[in-house]
């Protein structure tokens, strides 16, 4: 069964500095026609930072659309024509002041299917050194250490709800006991 739709029309119904809103007729695997909304996005990356005592780095993070604070793993987004690598280096030292030795790709993820193309790119670091931060002007955030286990429990308990962080643990979680990607 063909599950494809193609566009037939777009128009752009706002342009901001980082999204994009879409509005596009689209042929329909039957043939009908129906309208999709979406946004464009330039994607974004994850970063699981251990460092050497075994403890991972988290920001603690106002977030105005749902207004309110959140628990996150350092994540930014990806700038046009950026490696994905080089982004998370970039963000991992920006954010929370550290540097890697090691980097490994976990995985990539897409959080909003239903009306966004944003995709996450999952990053673990580790051999962590303290090079100092480098916020980007208006870019507010706590950075702390907690060990895996008590993150876990964090998710359970609601205190993690950030669902890019959630992923991002569980895949750590797979990652350490030898699941193979």
């Amino acid at each position: 069964m063909e599950l494809k739709e193609s566009q037939l029309t777009t128009a752009l119904v706002y342009d901001g500095a980082f999204l994009k809103v879409h509005k596009d007729d689209a042929r329909l695997p039957d043939g009908s026609v129906s309208q999709r909304e979406y946004i464009t996005h330039p994607g974004a990356v994850a970063v699981l930072a251990i460092l050497d005592n075994g403890n991972l780095l988290f920001e603690r993070q106002y977030r105005y659309a749902p207004a309110q604070e959140f628990i996150e793993i350092p994540a930014g987004k990806i700038d046009h024509g950026e490696d994905i690598l080089l982004t998370a280096k970039r963000e991992l030292l920006e954010e929370t002041g550290y540097v890697a030795r090691e980097w490994t790709h976990l995985t990539t993820a897409w959080p909003c299917i239903g009306y966004a193309d944003e995709r996450m790119e999952y990053f673990l670091a580790r051999g962590l050194t303290h090079e100092g931060r480098q916020l980007d002007e208006g870019e507010f955030l706590e950075v702390f250490e907690l060990p895996f286990d008590e993150a876990m429990a964090w998710v359970k308990d609601g205190r993690i709800n950030d669902s890019k962080t959630m992923l991002g643990l569980f895949w750590l979680e797979k990652h350490l006991a030898g699941w193979a990607k």
